[in-house]
This record gives structure tokens, C-alpha cells and sequence, in this order.
């Protein structure tokens, strides 16, 4: 709760910020405010759901909601930021404090953007893979920079490492708030030519991973991807002649035989056996019969 405290606080700077410049707090039904058209959270739920219904039973909703007039259908509205009040009020049966203001598609995700970095809410994978839908929606970088509030570098950093996981991993693994960008990064390095279905099919269907926090999802994926050791090989046998002579080593791993002649010793016994595989073989071959 008190990590809720916290986030509402940082929100509710805006929020007045809007009011002196003579916005109107309204109240709205929830059922008539839909989400923004790009996500920015891989979960919404679990503890901090909780948390935050629970303070707004307690205290009420102490911060307005930003939200526009939806663009597509009179009557609605579209979520800048307050996604996870809207939800929580909904639970709760109570109306929307919402702040409603006119936005272009950049301002919306210029706000929703600024707002959830502000309070530094969103984890590392969140930040990247709203970025990258940004860019897929065809805005311009300098709007995604101006959104996430970072500096061209760091932002291409993000935008190449979130590009490099499968969505699909990315939801299954969730928000890994202890994962930062090292983190990620080591992980995109397990991944170039991994069948990641046969690999993480079972783990990722597996109720347990699916039932723990997202955090430890992250680490059974990583150690699933970790590159498998060698095998070592048995130490060769070495053959000598009666005399002591190195003659071969003979080495087994898994289903080959390797026969390496020491030419150094016995020069010219290589090409003796060479020749002789013929026989060889067919003396073999007659043993099976036998």
C-alpha cells in the first residue's frame, strides 16, 4: 500500500498542475472509458491491484484520471493515464474523477508516457515494448522521447533490445520489475537460433511458472536458455605393441570410434590398415554370420 501511496503521489502533481490551469474534474461511469490504444503494462492485477483497490475503499480516489473524448465513438472517452484507478473504481462500483481534455494521438501518449515515468512504474521490458508499438504505430522517435522521457541513444538501445524478444516470451515472462536492461540484454544474447517452442514450451505451459511473480518467471526462462555444456570426451586409450611401442589411440564418444595412428612410431602401419579394411570388414562381416 504504501508503494501505491507513492505512485498516486507522483500522479496527483499532474493532476493539480491541470486543475490550476483551469481544468474541470468530472465524474465519469467506468463503463464508459475505454483504454488507450497502445498498452503500456504486460500485467494488470495481482498484489498491486489489491493494494490500490483497498487504499480507494479506504480514502477514496484522491487523483483525477486524465482522459479525451474517444476520437472513434461519441459518448466514450480514452484513458491517457489512470488505467489501473479505472479498473479499481470499477471493482468498487464507484464513479471516475476524470480530468477531459482534448488530445491529439501524440499528446495522449506523450502523457500516458510521461506520467507512468515519472513515477518510474514501468519495468524495463514495459518501457521498450511500448516503445516498439509506438514506432510499429508510425510515430516519430522524437514523440517516443519525448513519451519516455529519455535521450536518442538510450532509446534505440531499448527499442533494439525489446524488438529482439518474441512478444509472446515478453507476456509469458511479464513486467520482471528486477530486471533491468543487463539483465535483458544477456538474455536476447541466448536467443539467436533457439527453437524456443521445443525449448520453453513445456516450462512456459507449466502451472507452477505461471503461478509465480513475474521476476522469478524471468530467471527459469534465463536459465532455461543458458548454453549447455559440452560433453567432455572420454580420455583416448592408447594402444602399444609388445615391444611399447605407441601405436593408436582409440577414442569413443557416443556413437563414433576414432582409431589415430601415431605415424611419428609407426609410420607406416596407417596405410597397412588402410589397405587392409577391406579384409578387415569382410572378416567381420563373416563373424556376424557365424
Amino acid at each position: 500500500m504504501g508503494r501505491s501511496l507513492g505512485q498516486i503521489a507522483g500522479a496527483a502533481e499532474q493532476a493539480r498542475a491541470l486543475i490550476a490551469a483551469g481544468e474541470t474534474v468530472v465524474e465519469l461511469d467506468p463503463e464508459s472509458i475505454d483504454n488507450s490504444f497502445v498498452t503500456d503494462r504486460l500485467e494488470r492485477g495481482g498484489s498491486d491491484h489489491r493494494e490500490l483497490v483497498e487504499l480507494i475503499r479506504e480514502r477514496g480516489q484522491q487523483v483525477p484520471i486524465l482522459v479525451r473524448p474517444h476520437p472513434e465513438k461519441p459518448g466514450r472517452y480514452q484513458v491517457a493515464y489512470g488505467h489501473r484507478r479505472v479498473t479499481a473504481l470499477a471493482e468498487l462500483g464507484k464513479r471516475v474523477r476524470a480530468i477531459v481534455r482534448n488530445l491529439s494521438d501524440e499528446d495522449l501518449v506523450v502523457a500516458q508516457g510521461q506520467e507512468n515515468s515519472a513515477r518510474t512504474d514501468l519495468s524495463y521490458i514495459e518501457r521498450g515494448l511500448f516503445a516498439v508499438s509506438l514506432e510499429e504505430r508510425g510515430f516519430d522517435r522524437t514523440v517516443i522521447m519525448s513519451a519516455l522521457n529519455m535521450e536518442k541513444t538510450q532509446l534505440s538501445r531499448l527499442i533494439s533490445i525489446a524488438s529482439a524478444i518474441p512478444r509472446e516470451l515478453a507476456i509469458a515472462i511479464g513486467p520482471a520489475p528486477k530486471a533491468g536492461r543487463p539483465r535483458w540484454t544477456a538474455l536476447v544474447q541466448r536467443l539467436p537460433e533457439r527453437d524456443l517452442h521445443s525449448e520453453l514450451g513445456s516450462l512456459l505451459a507449466d502451472a507452477t511458472f505461471r503461478e509465480s511473480d513475474s521476476d522469478q518467471r524471468f530467471v527459469r526462462v534465463f536459465n532455461a536458455l543458458a548454453p549447455k555444456k559440452a560433453r567432455k570426451s572420454a580420455r583416448p586409450t592408447l594402444w602399444r605393441s609388445p615391444d611399447g611401442r605407441k601405436v593408436a589411440a582409440i577414442a569413443r564418444a557416443g556413437q563414433r570410434v576414432t582409431i589415430t595412428i601415431d605415424q611419428k612410431h609407426t609410420p607406416e602401419f596407417g596405410e597397412f590398415l588402410i589397405a587392409q579394411l577391406p579384409e578387415i570388414y569382410a572378416a567381420f562381416g563373416r563373424r556376424a554370420d557365424e
